[in-house]
């Protein structure tokens, strides 16, 4: 490549490119560290708030996703029930925008640490892509499909957490579960 030099009008030829690398911390080289505490006065012994830290982390990547689905459902929508449908999505993203949040703060309040950023997201739901459509029936099964998804791991874990002996996650799980239930419902009466 020639570079001119605008002040003495001469042409000399341009360094070579250097090749790119990624910067130090990066996706690429970031490892997995291991999960510790934080000093907590929570009774509850440290290798149950660990294990629980480790399943409602699981949860609250599956419940970003479906958070992020609800808004591509909601952008996208096309057809004749576009209002309806274009404010059910948000409603329900309102709600499970909500258990995002009690996730996360459980998984904190037990001395863990939330890892809820769009890499660590992706690298650990357990539900399915979203898939590009545009019609209001099509974004009905696919939202359908992911609620019943995030159910169906919510109440899972529902029971791991009752074998650990956590009263309050459980019960925190149990009102994320009934609240997608809910909205699975509302969502799954537009295709009957």
């Amino acid at each position: 490549m020639i570079q001119k030099n605008a002040a003495s009008g001469t042409s000399t030829a341009a360094p070579p490119a250097r090749p790119r690398t990624a910067p130090a911390g990066t996706h690429t080289e970031r490892k997995a560290e291991p999960h510790r505490l934080f000093p907590t006065k929570n009774d509850l012994p440290a290798a149950t708030r660990t294990r629980v830290a480790e399943l409602l982390n699981a949860r609250l990547a599956d419940c970003i996703d479906l958070q992020t689905q609800c808004k591509q459902a909601h952008w996208n929508v096309k057809g004749p029930n576009f209002i309806a449908l274009h404010k059910l999505f948000d409603d329900i993203n309102e709600d499970v925008e909500e258990y995002v949040d009690l996730l996360a703060e459980r998984v904190v309040q037990l001395g863990g640490s939330a890892e809820g950023t769009a890499r660590m997201v992706a690298d650990r739901t357990t539900l399915d892509e979203y898939p590009g459509v545009a019609d209001g029936e099509d974004h009905v099964d696919a939202l359908s499909s992911a609620l019943a998804a995030f159910g169906k791991v919510t109440r899972k874990a529902i029971d791991q957490v009752e074998e650990l002996e956590d009263a309050d996650t459980v019960d925190i799980l149990t009102e994320i579960s009934r609240g997608v239930d809910k909205w699975l419902w509302f969502v799954e009466a537009h295709q009957q």
